[in-house]
């Protein structure tokens, strides 16, 4: 796997309406657009920042940069991939937070 990376020229961490930290576009970001690579560590157990790449929970990873700050949303724009990249689903408008849908038991 590539080296771990984040586009922080695109994206800053704020407060959210959603749920304590987000993550937020600085500036337009078009559909398609890499936004990172999460660092990461294998995590043994669950809880905050832990992302299960598939749907058993056994490929499971602490996410340690600012792409933990994504928060669930059913209208999400953004997808991280089993490569643990994180990418635009569609564009995003300046000031908007990065959504990705963690699934039904977020809701």
């Amino acid at each position: 796997m590539e080296k771990p990376y984040l586009r922080s020229d695109l994206l800053e961490v704020k407060q959210s309406p959603v749920h304590g930290r987000g993550l937020f576009a600085r500036e337009a970001i078009c559909e398609g657009t890499e936004l990172g690579i999460c660092k990461t560590k294998v995590a043994k157990g669950t809880g905050p920042y832990v992302l299960w790449i598939d749907d058993e929970g056994l490929e499971r990873y602490r996410v340690l940069c600012d792409l933990r700050y994504i928060n669930h949303g059913k209208s999400p724009n953004v997808a991280y991939y089993d490569d643990l990249s994180v990418v635009a689903l569609r564009d995003i408008p300046a000031g908007q937070e990065l959504l990705h849908d963690y699934g039904e038991e977020w809701d």
